[in-house]
């Protein structure tokens, strides 16, 4: 289904290697707010989305989900590219590199390793994207922190592009959950129940 443009959404020319940002920056990697946990929430939710126009966003959120997940690789394997050994042990990247060298691995600022109980598909429309909402303002405060300790712009200009396409989500789900709750009964305006569901799927 996905045709692959073999270039970045947004362009990324890090010059200068810095293994402490890299350890900062591949929580939106791999991390519980990162871009791979958002695009496998969105891809998920929407098969069980009884709109289509939910689904067709879930769908289109969830593949721009995916063009961060490789904008935040290519900026964490340009910060670490042909680091030293002294530089990555002084930086603390040390455990890192033992375990992966300086490829890619999914995990948190913190070491913890990606998992999929980070995010949740439920089935319920109102539910879901009431957890994209808050995902999306979740990923926006990370970032918020990324840029608060990033001074290098060819660092810090890729990440503000990915913290307003975080604000654009969001606003997007909410026009989305605005669009389903209209379509509800009114006695169960935030309780979805298809059996009171009153507008074509």
């Amino acid at each position: 289904m996905w045709n692959y443009e073999k270039r970045l959404q947004y362009p990324v020319n890090i010059k200068t290697p810095n293994a402490k940002l890299a350890q900062y920056i591949i929580s939106q990697y791999g991390g519980p707010d990162g871009e791979l946990g958002a695009s496998m929430r969105y891809l998920s939710q929407r098969y069980s989305s009884p709109y289509r126009e939910i689904g067709a966003l879930l769908t289109d959120i969830g593949t721009e989900e995916l063009a961060h997940f490789e904008m935040i690789g290519t900026i964490v394997h340009q910060l670490t590219k042909n680091l030293s050994m002294e530089e990555i042990e002084a930086s603390g990247l040390g455990p890192y590199y033992i375990d992966h060298t300086l490829a890619l691995w999914p995990q948190a600022a913190g070491g913890i390793p990606f998992n999929s109980c980070e995010f949740q598909s439920k089935g319920d429309v109102i539910t879901d994207l009431t957890e994209d909402l808050a995902a999306e303002q979740k990923a926006r405060t990370t970032y918020d922190n990324i840029l608060r300790v990033v001074k290098d712009h060819e660092v810090a200009d890729p990440i503000r592009f990915l913290r307003q396409r975080e604000i654009v989500h969001f606003q997007r789900f909410g026009e989305g959950l605005r669009r389903v709750q209209e379509c509800l009964d009114p006695v169960n305006f935030y309780q979805y129940n298809p059996g009171f569901d009153r507008c074509k799927k």
